[in-house]
């Protein structure tokens, strides 16, 4: 009898031996390749970047995963215990692994496994870390070794609230969040410190299974989960019975976070995206959670982008009708195979299938199963008959006027764009590229160089001003013919109408955008001059020495124009476009500020201080500020009386130029106010004719005046600022003459006063009763 308790105490520890000798044999095996853990102790989670508003609204984020880093101290309680509820109820007394929770799950799978059930896991939050940030998910044992070894490593380099604030910032919580703070805006929009335990439960319940437990998906599995998370709370002694009672009674409310991530601004967004990876690199936009600050107004650029919508929708109807967007399709099932011409939410567009043709109207379907007819009225537009028009089964945009009644809509052909700007500091408000970002990406706005036409002849005259003219300087009008150069044939420039107006003064020259007078000037000053100033003001990089330059025949942006009028508003300075105020980096350092402007002694001033703040600029000073002012005072005649003149009927100071290129190809109107510049372009992606009565008064100022009208009033179009040194002087706006009284109509004129040892120093009184300096007559 002793023999054989002998032998079978020498058999227990043989395999005992054996089998902790096998267990390190294993543990050294599979710690030979496991990966580098120490990492984790300085390891930053990737952050999404955000961009902002002008007044602070969230706008968009640039990101691979949707996540908002917080720290262990500011995560509150009611999530940690819930979480650990959920997972892990032992982790701040276990080593790693849980060896209580594995009997556990051990001893509950053998019940599961005789009854078919799901198996249960005893994974720690350190395992889940481990596996999270080292492994892959794949299930075998190999992982959950590796898993377990990680574990203990882990667990002896880092403290347990670093490994908690490294799993609760890392973790998939469904509706493509990561961590907590960026799964409590999605469900609650509420950040992490004002959870409830019941909302906080439910955040710990997505974890096992964020897909099917989505409460916007099964409203009811997620109120079961989160209910088995308090039961377990309960249990921990984390809540009491009564708190129990209460939360479980409670339904879940859910509220996503508040995103404007507005449709309507997408070409800005998407600048700004290129502009920050150019500068940053793609990690650091999408990894390292900047902040980036800009100055676009969401007013202004809602307004924007319906005044531009609606502006080449005009045009466009004016073309007529090209057809549908797909013929004859399947009756039964014609929304498949449609994504491709679907747009943004904010054009509020439908796609619909003709059901049937009737004499008077045709019934309709949309994609969203709504029936309804269009009138005639509703396409008269198009100039045709509805059998004219359609086929049953033809599939079209529609939009939705009242109850089941549709108008009929075409995606247009023709695109453009629109920006608006502070003229004093550059910052861009709005901007928007195109009709349709989805449908389109290229922005025409900062993309799209095309000939500005008309729209450059004020700097011609502002230069012309700047060399010895006045705005009364009578220049001819007449026809010329002028030398291209060796073998090109004779360029023969001429007036819009093809009329001709004899001598007229440099003011009627620009309100009334006279080519020819454009070309003499032009001609007197000096083509190096021209290139040189338009250079200066960043609307051309290189241009070549062609003297139809002085009418526009070189190409430019939208947004370098637009910041090039800028100067007649702010006193002649250069200021280039800002689309990006500031960056910060994640811990709030700036590493970006586009603010060049200094407050002298702003440090000083106090809430009951008499003084005002002085801000002060370096911007380069390109022409002088009484050539400024009289520009403007020029271009508010363009308006009132050139070119502009439909704007007259808003009753608001405002100064502006249209633009038309050769066969009507791009037009343009680029229009002041004495707080913004707001400039418009129209035209083709392929340019070719818009039409023959399609010019910039036509097409692209209408774009304007929308804006102008939903966006500005009376007290924020004041009149320009009048310059120092400026002489007002009452004259007839035909001669240039010194106004006498028997003048039919008189213009109050703006002249330089200059100083007395200028050579041009010619007594104004002496200028005006001779007509001023008559050029090229």
């Amino acid at each position: 009898m002793h023999r054989i308790i002998k032998n079978i105490f020498i058999l227990i520890s043989t395999v005992g031996l054996l089998s902790i000798l096998f267990l390190l044999a294993l543990l050294w095996a599979f710690s030979n390749n496991l990966p580098d853990y120490k990492f984790l102790k300085n390891y930053k989670a990737p952050v999404s970047s955000k961009v902002y508003s002008g007044n602070g609204e969230l706008i968009n984020d640039f990101s691979t995963e949707k996540r908002i880093f917080v720290p262990y101290n500011a995560i509150s309680l009611k999530v940690i215990n819930s979480f650990l509820s959920a997972e892990d109820k032992n982790f701040f007394s276990h080593p790693g692994v849980d060896a209580k929770g594995v009997m556990r799950a051990t001893i509950n799978n053998i019940s599961n496994i005789i009854s078919s059930k799901r198996l249960e896991g005893a994974s720690t939050i350190t395992q889940q870390v481990a596996k999270n940030f080292l492994l892959t998910n794949e299930v075998s044992l190999n992982r959950k070794i590796k898993e377990a070894i990680l574990a203990f490593r882990i667990e002896r380099a880092l403290s347990k609230e670093r490994i908690l604030e490294l799993y609760l910032n890392q973790i998939y919580l469904g509706e493509g969040t990561y961590g907590i703070a960026s799964a409590s805006l999605e469900y609650f929009d509420k950040p992490i410190s004002n959870l409830n335990y019941d909302e906080a439960a439910l955040l710990a319940a997505l974890p096992k299974a964020p897909s099917r437990y989505n409460p916007y998906k099964n409203i009811e599995l997620a109120k079961f989960r989160r209910d088995l998370v308090l039961k377990n709370l309960l249990e921990n002694n984390y809540i009491n019975k009564k708190d129990y009672a209460k939360f479980i009674d409670k339904k879940i409310k859910l509220k996503k976070i508040k995103k404007i991530f507005s449709e309507d601004s997408k070409y800005y967004v998407e600048d700004i995206r290129k502009d920050v990876i150019d500068k940053f690199g793609y990690d650091n936009v999408y990894r390292q959670g900047l902040n980036i600050n800009t100055p676009i107004n969401l007013k202004f650029q809602k307004i924007a982008t319906q005044s531009l919508r609606e502006g080449l929708v005009s045009y466009d109807k004016r073309r007529g009708w090209r057809g549908p967007v797909q013929k004859n399709k399947n009756i039964n099932n014609w929304i498949n195979g449609l994504e491709d011409f679907r747009l943004e939410q904010s054009i509020n567009w439908d796609l619909a299938m003709i059901m049937k043709i009737n004499k008077f109207n045709v019934e309709i379907e949309t994609e969203k199963k709504l029936k309804g007819i269009i009138k005639y009225e509703n396409i008269s537009w198009t100039k045709k008959e509805f059998s004219e028009l359609f086929n049953i089964g033809d599939v079209v945009y529609v939009k939705n006027i009242s109850d089941n009644l549709f108008a009929l809509k075409q995606l247009p052909d023709v695109n453009g764009g629109i920006v608006v700007m502070d003229p004093f500091t550059g910052r861009v408000l709005a901007l928007s590229g195109g009709f349709s970002f989805k449908k389109s990406e290229f922005n025409r706005a900062t993309q799209a160089a095309r000939q500005p036409g008309s729209a450059f002849k004020p700097f011609i005259y502002a230069l012309a001003l700047e060399n010895g003219y006045t705005p009364s300087t009578l220049i001819l009008d007449a026809p010329l013919v002028l030398e291209q150069g060796h073998d090109l044939k004779m360029w023969k420039p001429e007036n819009y109408g093809k009329k001709f107006y004899g001598p007229s003064t440099l003011r009627m020259g620009l309100e009334k955008s006279r080519n020819l007078m454009t070309v003499r000037i032009a001609q007197d000053l000096g083509l190096k001059k021209i290139v040189d100033f338009s250079k200066q003001l960043g609307i051309y990089d290189d241009p070549k020495e062609l003297l139809s330059i002085s009418l526009g025949s070189a190409e430019t942006t939208l947004l370098k124009l637009t910041s090039a009028y800028s100067s007649f508003v702010n006193g002649g300075k250069l200021i280039k476009p800002i689309t990006i105020d500031r960056i910060q980096d994640s811990e709030g350092n700036t590493i970006l500020n586009n603010e060049k402007r200094k407050c002298i002694n702003c440090d000083q001033l106090s809430f009951l201080s008499e003084n005002y703040p002085k801000i002060e600029d370096d911007f380069p000073q390109i022409f002088s500020a009484q050539t400024a002012y009289q520009m403007t005072s020029i271009l508010e005649g363009v308006v009132q009386n050139g070119t502009g003149k439909n704007l007259k009927d808003l009753n608001l100071v405002l100064a502006g130029k249209t633009g038309t290129t050769n066969k009507n190809n791009d037009t343009w109107f680029i229009g002041l106010t004495s707080k913004l510049a707001i400039g418009v372009y129209v035209g083709l992606d392929n340019p070719k004719p818009l039409g023959k009565y399609e010019t910039g008064a036509k097409t692209a100022l209408p774009i304007f005046k929308n804006f102008v009208k939903n966006a500005v009033n009376k007290e924020e179009a004041r009149p320009f600022k009048v310059a120092n040194n400026i002489l007002m002087m009452v004259i007839d706006p035909i001669t240039g003459k010194k106004s006498v009284t028997k003048s039919k109509k008189t213009i109050i004129e703006a002249y330089k006063k200059l100083p007395k040892e200028s050579s041009l120093n010619l007594d104004i009184n002496y200028r005006l009763k001779n007509n001023n300096i008559l050029r090229f007559y």
